[in-house]
């Protein structure tokens, strides 16, 4: 059985670890959001599992707001399910995968062997992940142990059979959660970490899967509303907000609270969201494989929350989520908007099981046209990924109010401004992009029920939060702004590394 199973990620039997004993948990929180139980998984005591993180954020000393308004144009691109460990653990510089002499040092036990399981390299670009909504993420997590990742998907529904639109069972028998790539598979992903800047303690802002992730990223907060048109019957919710209030609401909208539309409209700051036309990168409860679902600009899903607003229906901004073919179209005449958002459909998602050749790809297709464009000197592009999709990460994440931190993700700055070749380890999640957008357009104006104007009984401003660093830090002002790189979509693989 060890054969069968390890050899799936290439672990040999005589690379594994006997673990010194196993110990069943029950996984607190909110139960899964189709109403299935929580899961129950069997963790073991395997050696250095869980790294914690620092418990603040100290603003690095060089950094000055002189300079941020040199940046007329934020592009946030927001792909899906990798965790930091998965695309950047082994590289340089970076609070990777711990080693010695190359050899991962943190492991995970797998319940189905009793042996634990380490980080294993993945030459592949099409993978499984796992399951990832919040209970998992808790389970993952495993009170900072980092130890779940493999008994939640083997505590996952069975194999789906013939039906792999099944949302309840497994992806496949592929059990890749513990690998990891490198720049034989993600060479401009590595280029750009080496060329601009790497933020190595990027969290999810939910802890939890897409949807509330998507919320936080353009709303600070993900809740479900009682009464649609009224912020404050909103309370905190991570699991499937969008399908309850459709269920008693069908033809208002989904989130009352107030997002940051909002405020640009009323600073009379231009935005856009742009999606691109497909099908749905996740599924519509968390799960790893449904049925696939049509995406575009006028269908309001996980990936394109805004439209299911009240504030931006009430505004008379839904012109403003367009197209994606839109972005290019501006970034080629130089006429992109103060902040941008940029999803994508489900074949460039990265999601598995898309291939990440071809996220990659995409990817690269909208930095390129920013750096080929008129904007490409006053722009700043903020590429991240939405959660961890299953995948191994050895940090533990810091705790913030009820609702987050998640996982650890990938996070990128590219910009003519950007630090080259630097390495952030300030703590940050999504809520840096919005603190970011709100100090360089709005004079520092949050989403602050006690400011705003349109308070909601969110339990926090996430902006202002202490432990939440400061990009500034990725930006040097004082340089002359530097040339495009663009990049080929589909480029050769990049040399190998190791832990």
């Amino acid at each position: 059985m060890c054969l069968a199973i390890l050899a799936l990620i290439g672990v040999s039997c005589s690379e594994t670890i006997q673990p010194g004993g196993g110990h069943r948990q029950n996984v607190p929180g909110e139960a899964h959001p189709t109403g299935a139980p929580n899961i129950t998984v069997l963790t073991g005591n395997c050696p250095n599992t869980g790294v914690e993180v620092v418990s603040d954020s100290t603003r690095p000393n060089h950094v000055s707001d002189a300079g941020i308004h040199r940046i007329k144009h934020v592009i946030v691109i927001m792909q899906e399910n990798r965790s930091f460990d998965s695309y950047f653990g082994t590289y340089p510089g970076a609070d990777g995968i711990p080693a010695k002499n190359g050899v991962p040092t943190v492991s995970v036990y797998d319940p189905a062997t009793h042996r634990c399981m380490r980080p294993t390299y993945d030459p592949s670009v099409i993978n499984s992940g796992g399951p990832h909504y919040e209970s998992v993420a808790i389970a993952d997590i495993d009170h900072n142990r980092m130890n779940g990742f493999v008994a939640s998907v083997l505590a996952s529904r069975g194999r789906c059979g013939s039906d792999l639109n099944d949302p309840t069972c497994r992806l496949s028998s592929n059990l890749d959660v513990m690998g990891y790539h490198d720049a034989r598979q993600i060479p401009n992903y590595w280029t750009y970490a080496h060329d601009f800047v790497l933020q190595d303690h990027m969290f999810e802002s939910a802890r939890s899967w897409s949807l509330p992730s998507h919320l936080y990223m353009v709303s600070g907060w993900s809740a479900q509303c009682s009464k649609p048109y009224d912020p404050m019957s909103c309370t905190g919710s991570l699991g499937d907000p969008d399908t309850l209030a459709d269920q008693r609401f069908p033809n208002a909208p989904s989130f009352g609270w107030t997002d940051l539309t909002y405020l640009l409209y009323h600073h009379h700051v231009s935005w856009r969201y742009y999606v691109e036309k497909g099908t749905q990168p996740d599924c519509a409860d968390g799960d790893m494989t449904c049925r696939a679902a049509k995406q575009s600009s006028s269908t309001p899903e996980i990936w394109n929350p805004l439209p299911d607003f009240a504030t931006v229906r009430a505004d008379h901004q839904l012109g403003n989520v367009q197209d994606s073919s839109n972005f290019f179209t501006s970034a080629r005449k130089g006429t992109l908007p103060a902040v941008s958002w940029v999803v994508p459909n489900n074949r460039d998602s990265e999601h598995p099981p898309a291939s990440i050749a071809n996220g990659q790809a995409w990817v690269t297709r909208l930095i390129n046209a920013v750096m080929q464009g008129p904007d490409w000197s006053s722009s700043a592009i903020f590429l991240s990924w939405d959660d961890w999709g299953g995948f191994y990460d050895h940090v533990a994440p810091p705790t913030v109010d009820g609702q987050g931190y998640g996982l650890r993700v990938p996070g990128l700055v590219i910009s003519p401004y950007a630090r080259r070749g630097y390495i952030d380890h300030q703590v940050l999640s999504e809520d840096a992009y919005l603190k970011f957008i709100e100090d360089d357009f709005l004079g520092g104006a949050r989403l602050d029920p006690t400011t705003d104007g349109r308070p909601d009984p969110r339990p926090d401003v996430r902006e202002v939060a202490p432990i939440l660093g400061d990009l500034l830090a990725d930006f040097d002002f004082s340089q002359a702004p530097r040339p495009p790189l663009t990049l080929p979509l589909y480029p050769p693989p990049g040399p190998p590394s190791r832990p």
